[in-house]
């Protein structure tokens, strides 16, 4: 069984009152322009380093299209997800090109509010979409169609302190399991010396903690819904790999768990506070980056942990997308060939750094010489991870939706952000997990009404 079509009405009804009230808040963006034969397109991005340094190389964009200006709209995460849903979704038409992932491009092509990209890519001299990595080619897809091309891909994998390792004996499989992670988590656990045996997410969000713990919830044999949209929250699986995510990052995690995010654990890990990571292995920018990390040269990397998988990676991409409403969608893809061609790993190598380069998008990056050299020790990790991230290698059950770190159904942004929050507090001590699952399992049973499941 699938999903039904999502909806208009069914996006914006999917939990996101802070999205509908941000659309307000987008009347100060006044829509592009076209005079004198110049174009105004507006692109709406998620504030990350690698956005950063595609906005300090826009003169170069411009260079080569003197008749198309380009107008960022930087956001946090949270409030670019919210934005950008409520505008398209209304058709408000404010953006050009607009910032999503493989969660968002399937649900938006299907209702039709996206362009379809194949025949701009077809005509686009030295692209190569045969060069983007197959997992993530995929699924910026739908129905055989390209909807978004990746900016840059990611799945997970676990960063260690081969240092500390060393020091203590102690010897990183390949292909960990998560009973072994929770011993070498013990025995590198030093809080009076300022490091914690591991670190994890515990921020509530269903792209936050959500992101990792559906991967061990995966491995673990557990799932949100079964064919039928029985939700499955309730069940032993699910119950074993939240308590073992929890109780992990209770006992061996870093201070304030609960309230760390992405950006906190590589700040941590970076700043030599932590012994082991498990998350994006888009980490490798932040990590290797010697302004701004003191583990360069210690790290090494690992795969997902397992249970009863052989792999437990998940797969995201930050991608780029023309609202179907664009008036402007030839400058908009001109600007997205741009920032997406095998020309700009390039010059971003030259600008701004070879450490600084999108990582996994294009196998081609992965054989840039100055690059490969400082992949050296992630670069199969990465790769392993992305080739094998999809539900035949990382889910034990059938499912009957789409995603492995999310639910691929559009309530689920609302889902997903009611039960982190359940979650979160238990990383905070203030539930079990058990109250925890038994919260999460009734508004799981809300969303499966909707699907045909009758309780």
């Amino acid at each position: 069984m699938t999903p039904p079509p999502p909806s208009r009405r069914t996006v914006l009804g999917a939990g996101l009152g802070a999205g509908l009230g941000a659309t307000l808040g987008l009347t100060s963006c006044a829509p592009a322009t076209s005079t004198g034969g110049r174009e105004t397109i507006v692109v709406a991005i998620v504030s990350n380093p690698q956005m950063q340094d595609a906005m300090s190389l826009i003169e170069h964009f411009r260079a080569d299209h003197p008749h198309i200006d380009v107008r960022f709209v930087p956001l946090p995460e949270n409030e670019a997800r919210a934005k950008i849903t409520a505008s398209v979704a209304s058709g408000g038409g404010e953006f050009d090109v607009v910032m999503v992932s493989n969660y968002e491009t399937p649900i938006w092509a299907a209702d039709g509010w996206l362009t379809p990209l194949d025949d701009y890519i077809a005509a686009t001299d030295g692209y190569r979409p045969d060069d983007f990595i197959g997992t993530i080619r995929d699924a910026l897809s739908h129905d055989g169609s390209q909807y978004s091309v990746p900016f840059y891909g990611e799945s997970s994998f676990m960063v260690y302190r081969r240092d500390l390792f060393e020091q203590a004996g102690l010897t990183m499989p390949e292909r960990p399991t998560w009973d072994q992670i929770r011993g070498f988590a013990e025995q590198l656990h030093s809080p009076d010396d300022g490091v914690s045996g591991i670190a994890l997410r515990g921020l509530a969000g269903w792209g936050e903690v959500l992101a990792p713990l559906n991967t061990v919830i995966n491995t673990f044999g557990g799932r949100w819904f079964d064919p039928d949209w029985r939700p499955m929250l309730d069940t032993d699986a699910v119950h074993e790999a939240v308590s073992t995510y929890v109780d992990t990052l209770r006992t061996w995690g870093q201070p304030g768990a609960a309230t760390a995010g992405f950006g906190d654990c590589l700040t941590r890990f970076g700043q030599g506070d932590a012994a082991m990571w498990y998350d994006a292995s888009s980490m490798v920018s932040g990590l290797e980056d010697p302004d701004s990390s003191t583990v360069v040269g210690t790290t090494d990397y690992a795969l997902a942990p397992v249970v009863e998988t052989d792999y437990s990676g998940w797969l995201y991409s930050w991608s780029l997308a023309i609202p179907e409403t664009s008036p402007r969608k030839q400058a908009a893809w001109d600007f997205i060939a741009w920032m997406t061609h095998p020309d700009y790993f390039q010059l971003v190598g030259e600008e701004r750094g070879w450490a600084a380069l999108p990582p996994g998008s294009r196998q081609s990056t992965y054989e840039i010489p100055e690059y490969a050299e400082i992949a050296e020790h992630y670069a199969e990790p990465t790769l392993t991870s992305m080739d094998h991230a999809t539900q035949e290698h990382c889910l034990v059950s059938e499912v009957p939706y789409p995603g492995i770190q999310f639910v691929g159904i559009p309530e689920f942004q609302d889902l997903g952000t009611r039960v982190g929050q359940q979650i979160s507090a238990a990383v905070a001590g203030q539930q079990s997990v058990a109250d925890a699952l038994r919260q999460s399992q009734t508004f799981a049973e809300s969303v499966a009404r909707t699907y045909g499941w009758e309780g």
